[in-house]
């Protein structure tokens, strides 16, 4: 017995004993007493490991928590109690485990009355963690046990503080059987998952009935009061614990039975139905819910509590934000996403009522606006604001636009849609009033009211037309749009004064959400907001030609770039790589239209082509058309014609009403072929030729760029620069080429610009002093100044100045070589030599033809060859620590910069866009690859792979190397084989999803090429494959049985993506089909490992089904591959729940 067999008592301590506890309790003391003061924190910490690793520490812990005064101490004996205790939990009698529970409760409830609270929640979390432990063995009447002194303290007996007690106990407990937020001990996920089910379906909720009562108890005395009073603290854990309860993700109380696992991570609720800023979670606890929640005037006591309160203390704004307050706030509008089988099959009369009440008791925090937004600039809180506007997207994302809009109607002589359309009308006010970059609560409103509609409107924007707002619902619509656009209109006007258009609300990026929830607010009462924006258009052009020559253009022009992308949004989606379709709002309405010329639709876009047509003329595109206003003008007709231009009218009709067939007509055909589709598309063809053309930049930048490009070829004073100024100068000198006007004056600007520098090298390479000269800082500078020139140009190849940088590195190849063997000790010239020759053989090697190919190919050669044997890579560790560290930095920028190059020659194999194949010259990029393989491995330790960028370009290469010619791996001797092996095995472990899908994707490709290369009788990996024993009797086991092995553990017992499921089936898969005995022991390893016989039964049946079912075969062909996927994934929900441990 380990005395915990009762909550109390000292259990007949002995002398020596106690003699023993107060040593260690003193120890403990100290130790905690050095962290806090930071003195010998790693001796101290030693200490309370060993309490903590200490077998069965209970009686010294408990004396701890008894007779300690250092609360520290007190906390970690806690800590010390939850690890012994679940690690040693098999091992203890069924009177201990319940000992050690009624121990910890019963401490908690002694000293209720603490101050030191997180003392307390520390050995509360301890009891709840300890009770999940044991839930599923522990009886019903032992659970009622425990659970009736947890009621009895809920329900006041025992005075405020247990009661606070009890309910902050429920609020661990409730935590600790959530999936999202349990913790960790070693047992299988299906462990958590029937203990989360077994909660839900029989004690969550009494819990909130316990919550329920408990509140009842005090809020009566919370009302009577006239200042502050201890139930105040009981009340606020009782409604922070039934929001917990009710955020619950349920799912074995819906009706149905849901008991898939999700085996690969921790669930993340998903209830949202479209992308929105503001969360909103669904509840749903079913059926048995309703005489809790419904049947029981929960929700009226709940509004009037918080509205008693908040009337009492209505002159104290302060109290707005208060604990209580924020949390009734938080449960009335959790209350509000009620939804599911908790109502009954009423045509949704229930569901009605209860939002109703809801409503009802929301209103006064948001009703009336006017007044409210008033109240809140003076200096009241916003919170109930914000709080209330996120009640009505909670009712918004659980009813129909028309249930929505009527509930107001029974209390107010307008509906919901008409407050929502107020509420938001005030909010804009306030943020055109307030124009400051500071976001106050009128932004976070208008998200929140944004994310309303957009949840209303959105699923009826899709629906075929058929669904519409009701008539006072659709004015509401477009006030509130009309609003919004004269808002917009506003700001755009006011960025003309500004300077900074690095915050300009007008960039399409920026606000390309928000518009995107405009537009589905005008296509909500598309009869009056369609006209409204053409007249807004006209009235906006007409204002532009009155002031031609006599007013500053610049406001009206903003206003107009600003009606160009929100008309563009509300005509027309984005395709996202499809055809978007005429919005169903825009082809339903206007039914009465039959002449295509009066369509509003056909008439606001007609208004825009030819404000955009006007561009064509000379004195008009001078004096109205700025590059700013061309940049909206393009945007809007690029999105206006891919929606709209030559239509053809069947693909679009879909299942509408049939009313509007002749008004959809009109608008289909008028912009077709065979009616104005040529002529529009003739339209817009010229307008883009004549924006390209009309704006090639300043001719005094003209002028300036080309004394600049002088100065550049010719003058040594821009060598002052610093290195970056240097190659973004080359960089964007040579870019400019790209405008002239004909291939032939590009390539020849290009050489004219880099003669000097190609010649500087030549001539400094030739030089006969060359090792003595190239050691002066002058010529290292220069040298350094060119390398980044040349690199600048070489990172700007385009198709029409490759021939002339190609001549450029051509040039300087010898030269390159020679400098690096004489600058062999100068790291920073040896990096630029390195990423010049990167640079350049990425922009050319797709370019060149096979003869060509095979002359850089053979540079490369060479240069890996100098690199190599002048050991340039090697560090001496004879070197001082920060010398190593500097020398590692070096050292990891080289090797970058070489496997960049490695990849960069692999790449000719897939993008070549030359005339004759490489395989005419027998230019055999691998060699030089596998030459580079072999330099590169021996200098990439795991120690520079925690380096990102350098750990993805090796995976990148390595990857392609094994995808692409898993035979030259094949032929590494066996340090460099077994070191690339070593750093694959060391990719599969790493957090980023990129890199183990290429380590993956590696190990695909290197068992596929055994398996293939064994099946048609050649020796594949050879010996690499096959295992030996070393000289000291060891045995090693070959690549594949390691991989098989390594990539089983990783699929059965890691956590990881499910995306990468696909990847490392395609892996597992030829694995498998090459060590097929291995991984039957393997198998057979698993399944007698697992005590459970039904657990035994089930992983010995799927490891079966794995490489038999879905008429899977031996072959590596594109039908086998699919099949095992869908085999592993089923396998893996089949065993990782009871396997993978948590």
């Amino acid at each position: 017995m380990l005395g915990f067999s009762n909550g109390s008592g000292g259990g007949g301590v002995g002398a020596e004993d106690l003699a023993q506890f107060q040593a260690t309790m003193r120890a403990i003391e100290l130790a905690c007493s050095y962290i806090q003061i930071n003195s010998n924190p790693v001796a101290a910490e030693a200490t309370i490991l060993s309490l903590h690793q200490s077998p069965q520490p209970y009686k010294a812990c408990r004396y701890i928590l008894e007779h300690s005064q250092v609360a520290n101490a007190r906390f970690q004996a806690a800590a010390a109690i939850r690890e012994a205790a679940i690690r040693e939990w098999s091992f203890l009698a069924t009177d201990d485990k319940g000992g050690l529970i009624n121990f910890c409760l019963g401490y908690v409830m002694q000293h209720a009355n603490s101050s030191e609270g997180y003392v307390l929640s520390k050995v509360s979390s301890v009891a709840a963690q300890l009770m999940k432990r044991g839930w599923l063995e522990f009886t019903p009447a032992e659970k009622e046990v425990f659970f009736y002194q947890i009621n009895q303290a809920i329900l006041g007996s025992r005075g405020l503080d247990v009661q606070f007690i009890g309910v902050n106990f429920l609020e661990s407990l409730v935590s600790e059987f959530s999936p999202s937020t349990s913790s960790a001990m070693g047992l299988p996920r299906e462990f958590h998952e029937n203990c989360r089910k077994s909660l839900e379906q029989n004690f969550l909720k009494t819990f909130y009935q316990w919550a329920q009562d408990a509140a009842l108890s005090v809020t009566n005395k919370i009302i009577e009061s006239h200042s502050s009073v201890p139930e105040v603290k009981v009340c606020n854990a009782t409604l922070r614990l039934m929001h917990q309860i009710l955020n619950w993700e349920f799912r074995y109380s819906k009706g149905g039975t849901r008991a898939s696992i999700n085996v690969f991570s921790d669930g993340i609720r998903a209830d949202n139905a479209f992308s929105r800023k503001t969360e909103c979670v669904i509840v749903q606890p079913g059926a048995s819910w309703c005489d809790v929640l419904l049947s029981s005037s929960h929700v009226g006591w709940l509004i009037n509590i918080y509205s008693s309160v908040r009337q009492k203390f209505d002159l104290e704004g302060y109290w707005l934000d208060c604990p209580v307050a924020v949390s009734a706030r938080k449960l009335i509008v959790q209350l509000c996403s009620l939804a599911g089988k908790i109502f009954p099959s009423d045509n949704g009369q229930m569901q009605e009522q209860h939002l109703l009440l809801l409503l009802s008791g929301v209103l006064p925090w948001i009703d009336p606006p006017d007044v409210i937004s008033k109240e809140i600039e003076e200096g009241r809180s916003g919170s109930e604001m914000i709080d209330g506007c996120r009640a009505l997207l909670s009712i918004g994302t659980v009813t129909t636009p028309v249930v929505f809009d009527k509930l107001l109607r029974s209390l107010r002589p307008f509906g919901t849609l008409t407050l929502l359309s107020m509420l938001m009308g005030e909010v804009v006010k306030v943020l055109m009033a307030n124009s400051t970059d500071e976001e106050t609560w009128s932004y976070e409103a208008r998200d929140i009211l944004l994310d309303t509609w957009t949840t209303l409107l959105a699923s009826m924007d899709g629906s075929g037309g058929n669904a519409r707002l009701p008539p006072e619902g659709m004015h509401a619509a477009a006030s509130l749009f009309s609003l919004i656009v004269e808002s917009e209109l506003k700001v755009a006007s006011a960025s003309a004064t500004t300077e900074d258009d690095a915050d300009c609300l007008a960039s399409v990026s920026a606000m390309d959400e928000r518009l995107g929830s405009y537009a589905l607010i005008a296509r909500a009462a598309v009869d009056a907001t369609i006209p409204f924006l053409a007249k807004l258009f006209s009235d906006h052009v007409a204002r532009l030609h009155q002031g031609r020559g006599t007013v500053d253009p610049t406001e009206t022009l903003e206003e107009v770039y600003s009606l160009l992308l929100i008309i563009g949004h509300v005509l027309a989606d984005e395709g996202e790589g499809e055809t978007a379709l005429v919005p169903d709002a825009l082809q339903s309405h206007f039914v009465d239209v039959v002449e295509a010329n009066n369509h509003p639709v056909v008439v606001l876009s007609s208004s825009i082509i030819k404000f955009a047509e006007q561009c064509l003329d000379a004195e008009m595109r001078s004096s109205i058309f700025s590059p700013r206003l061309m940049e909206a003008v393009i945007w809007f007709l690029a999105r206006w014609s891919f929606t709209y231009l030559m239509l053809v009218e069947d693909c679009n009709l879909g299942s509408n009403q049939l009313q509007s067939l002749r008004s959809r007509a009109c608008l289909f055909t008028f912009f077709n072929e065979h009616n104005q589709g040529k002529f529009v598309l003739d339209i817009i063809v010229r307008i883009s030729l004549t924006s390209l053309m009309s704006y090639p930049g300043e001719k005094d930048l003209q002028d300036s760029w080309r004394n600049l490009a002088n100065a550049f070829a010719n003058d040594k004073t821009l060598f002052l620069l610093n290195s970056v100024s240097q190659r973004s100068l080359a960089q964007t000198l040579v870019l400019s080429a790209y405008g002239m006007r004909s291939s032939d004056a590009s390539n020849q600007y290009v050489k004219d610009l880099m003669a000097h520098m190609t010649s500087s090298l030549v001539d400094l390479s030739n030089n006969s002093d060359l090792k003595n000269l190239a050691q002066q800082p002058a010529i290292i500078m220069l040298v350094s100044c060119v390398l980044e020139r040349l690199r600048g140009a070489a990172s700007a190849t385009e198709p029409r100045t490759q021939r002339a940088i190609y001549e450029m590195g051509l040039s300087v190849m010898n030269p390159v070589l020679r400098l690096l063997e004489v600058y062999k000790h100068e790291s920073a010239v040896i990096y630029l030599l390195l990423k010049f020759v990167v640079d350049w053989v990425d922009g050319q090697l797709s370019y060149l033809e096979a003869h060509e190919t095979a002359v850089v190919i053979n540079f490369c050669m060479s240069l890996l060859q100098i690199y190599s044997s002048h050991n340039i890579g090697k560090i001496s560790l004879s070197l001082s620590s920060t010398l190593l560290n500097e020398a590692k930095t070096e050292k990891y920028k080289d090797l970058r910069a070489l496997l960049q190059l490695l990849s960069h020659l692999c790449s000719k194999d897939m993008v070549d866009f030359s005339s004759d194949s490489i395989e005419t010259q027998s230019t055999n990029i691998s060699q030089v690859v596998y030459f580079g393989l072999h330099i590169i491995t021996p200098l990439i330790t795991l120690e520079l792979l925690k380096y990102p960028k350098l750990c993805f370009d090796y995976f990148s290469l390595i990857s392609h190397m094994l995808e692409v010619y898993p035979e030259t791996l094949a032929q590494l001797n066996n340090d460099a084989f077994s070191h690339v092996v070593t750093t694959v095995d060391f990719g599969l472990h790493q957090q980023d999803v990129d890199i183990v899908t290429m380590c993956l994707r590696a190990l695909k490709a290197l068992a596929s090429y055994h398996y293939k290369e064994k099946n048609t009788g050649n020796s594949g990996l050879g010996s690499h494959a096959a295992g030996h024993t070393d000289p000291n009797g060891v045995f090693h086991e070959g690549i594949l049985s390691r991989f098989l092995r390594t990539l089983l553990h990783f699929l059965l017992f890691e956590d990881y993506s499910t995306d990468l499921v696909s990847t490392a089936a395609d892996a597992l898969f030829p694995l498998i089909l090459c060590e097929p005995n291995l991984y039957q022991g393997l198998g057979n390893e698993l399944i007698e490992k697992q005590a459970n016989p039904n657990f035994k039964t089930r992983l010995a049946n799927a490891l079966q089904v794995l490489t038999t079912s879905n008429q899977l075969s031996s072959s590596l062909d594109r039908l086998n591959y699919p099949r095992f996927r869908k085999n592993l994934n089923n396998f893996l929900v089949e065993v990782r729940g009871f396997l993978k441990t948590r």
